[in-house]
């Protein structure tokens, strides 16, 4: 099984900064792409960032230019960097990520954080 957890949420004011960090742990032979989405009350939950295996990025249109994804390979993490916070960005943030489980096994399953609170609000 694969667990991940997200960390780092909480209540900022507007052009406030924070950093998510998503570690992944369990039975896992590699990690391919990880993602950082987000739903805010009343919404579909949105993709907001992607980073590729070996570090290729993308980022939703509403966020470029204030948000950075990053991860760390040796430590299975994924991490956010959100600046110049708006109210808009209120939302739970959840990663994902696909794993693939051993060596032998080839396809890969999409797991999925329990979420992380982010409050912009003065």
């Amino acid at each position: 099984q694969v667990q991940l957890v997200e960390l780092g949420g909480g209540l900022v004011q507007p052009g406030g900064s924070l950093r998510l960090s998503c570690a992944a742990s369990g039975s896992i032979f590699r990690i391919y792409t990880m993602r950082w989405h987000r739903q805010a009350p009343g919404k579909q939950r949105e993709l907001v960032a992607t980073i590729t295996g070996s570090g290729s990025t993308n980022y939703a249109d509403s966020v470029k230019g204030r948000f950075t994804i990053s991860r760390d390979n040796t430590k299975n993490t994924v991490y956010l960097q959100v600046s110049s916070l708006k109210p808009e960005d209120t939302a739970v943030y959840y990663c994902n990520a696909d794993v693939q489980l051993s060596a032998a096994y080839t396809s890969r399953q999409t797991y999925w954080g329990q979420g992380t609170q982010v409050t912009v609000s003065s």
